[in-house]
């Protein structure tokens, strides 16, 4: 069984390949997955507001067009959102925690979610906006899940309303992840980033594709450990997190967001250099 644990941590580009040896091969076919929000973005004050940085973005491009390299961002976003702040050709992009996916040729994977489950959700977003959608605090509708930003909410406020916002939650029996000044509400099914990770894996490569291909994964939140827990032992997982103390199931921990340039540039030296 997968376990949590303390990782160890990389703090420069040169320490990949010295902790991670002969792990990657231009030979070898590598699928990288990856979270938006925190890993190829830093978090912005408002979701609308974030950008990749210049060299990460460039860096990805290149992957992106390798024959031997598959590209998947997996992301808490609404697909449409997150597609258009990526916004790589031949990428698969997987919305709402891998509710919703769509491959390059436009086919798509969605999964459906039971009569009172929607109910459920709509019920939840208005009751939501009646009680909670105030003092810089806002729901951000992804249509099967949902956000509660609070992050520009006075600080003697946060409290109060994070907790009726999850009492909500919890009511239309919904599960309340707490984010970075944020609590998501996902609908209360088996699925999750995790389930979507191995499922695009399977589409692309087929049921052995562990024997076959090389899977990196980065996250930086608690909804991105479900991909970490279920690839333990098949790909390496990183996760981004200041505390030095964190329990995770990836393999290592990257204590900045601006590592992630370096992760990538590690792959581009073995693949595209």
């Amino acid at each position: 069984m997968p376990e949590k644990r303390v990782a160890p941590v990389i703090t420069r580009l040169e320490e990949f390949e010295q902790k991670l040896p002969g792990y990657l091969n231009s030979q070898n076919k590598l699928a990288i997955l990856l979270d938006y929000d925190g890993t190829l973005a830093p978090i912005a004050d408002n979701p609308s507001k974030t950008q990749m940085p210049v060299e990460l973005e460039k860096t990805l491009h290149k992957l992106a067009k390798h024959p031997q390299i598959f590209l998947a961002v997996i992301s808490g976003r609404g697909l449409k959102d997150v597609q258009a702040h990526v916004s790589i050709d031949g990428t698969t992009y997987a919305g709402n925690h891998g509710l919703e996916i769509e491959y390059p040729d436009g086919s798509r994977h969605d999964y459906e979610l039971p009569a009172e489950i929607k109910k459920n959700y709509t019920d939840m977003v208005r009751e939501l906006k009646e009680k909670v959608e105030k003092n810089g605090a806002w729901v951000e509708d992804k249509r099967v899940s949902l956000t509660y930003h609070y992050r520009d909410t006075p600080v003697e406020l946060k409290d109060a309303l994070k907790q009726l916002a999850t009492e909500i939650c919890l009511r239309y029996g919904f599960r309340a992840n707490q984010a970075h000044e944020a609590i998501e509400a996902k609908p209360p099914v088996n699925w999750n980033k995790g389930e979507a990770a191995l499922y695009i894996l399977k589409q692309k490569f087929g049921d052995n594709w562990h024997k076959d291909v090389r899977v990196v994964f980065a996250g930086d939140d608690t909804t991105d450990e479900d991909a970490m827990r279920v690839l333990q032992g098949l790909g390496r997982s990183f996760r981004i997190a200041a505390d030095a103390q964190i329990q995770t199931f990836a393999d290592f921990r990257l204590p900045k967001q601006a590592l992630m340039t370096d992760l990538l540039k590690w792959i581009a030296h073995v693949y595209v250099s």
